[in-house]
């Protein structure tokens, strides 16, 4: 036998104000029209929800019902169709309010982030694909296309304690590379110089045929863009990694 749907609300909250009121809502229409058999709960839950939507009633009211239609077996993709559905016939800004609701009703049923996705959320870059230059690598990296035409600019994204191995970009004339970090926290360093912290909008410019590194914190992600200045023969020599001894130093 189905469990009964009971409400009294009507009468805590108006019983002694309107009696009658507090009799239809409690008695009639969830005493007796929610526990007709005719439609299964489910069913009445999502008619509920699309009939408060179409009048545009989008207040506490609807997100009880959307509330009841989750805990009645709604899925959070069922309740997006529905919406959505609804959407086009009762207009855009209905359905906009309504799914601002229903994700807050929905929220516990949001995948977690992993550490990439939750950093991917404070860049604007993507963070784009396993870096196909990760043997230059300690580490894991990712690298994104954002511009090949006229000037490369591309974003590498490091996972904390990564960096990529010294290295030169060679040039005839012209060339080297400048760097715009765009989130979280990283280094830059030449040969024979200090490190030079790196923290969003910091821009580093390097001369070709000069030897150095860069990479992320060693708690911290870090995403740079990478643009390359056009030169005379330009071309990179990867060199040896950044050794454990002189990354540890780092803090």
């Amino acid at each position: 036998m189905k469990e009964k749907i009971t409400q009294t609300a009507g009468r805590e909250q108006l019983g002694e104000f309107a009696p009658m009121f507090a009799h239809l809502n409690d008695d009639v229409l969830f005493g007796e029209v929610w526990n007709e058999d005719a439609l299964d709960i489910k069913t009445k839950c999502i008619v509920t929800v699309v009939s408060l939507m179409a009048g545009g009633i989008t207040d506490s009211s609807l997100k009880y019902h959307l509330a009841n239609a989750k805990n009645n077996g709604v899925t959070k993709e069922e309740i997006a169709a529905v919406i959505t559905h609804c959407t086009m016939y009762c207009g855009w800004p209905k359905g906009w309010a309504v799914f601002r609701l229903a994700k807050e009703v929905w929220a516990d049923d949001e995948e977690p982030l992993n550490e990439k996705e939750r950093f991917q959320k404070t860049i604007m870059s993507p963070i784009g694909e396993p870096n196909p230059f990760g043997d230059y690598f300690t580490g894991r990296s990712y690298l994104a296309p954002v511009s090949t035409q006229q000037i490369g600019v591309y974003n590498v994204t490091f996972e904390p304690g990564c960096r990529n191995n010294w290295h030169i970009h060679h040039a005839k004339n012209g060339g080297g590379q400048m760097l715009i970090c765009v989130g979280g926290r990283g280094y830059y360093q030449e040969a024979d110089s200090d490190p030079v912290e790196m923290t969003e909008g910091k821009v580093v410019n390097i001369p070709a045929e000069i030897k150095h590194w860069h990479g992320a914190a060693p708690d911290a992600w870090f995403a740079h863009l990478a643009i390359e200045i056009p030169g005379e023969n330009a071309g990179t020599e990867w060199l040896e990694p950044v050794s454990d001894e002189e990354y540890g130093k780092l803090k």
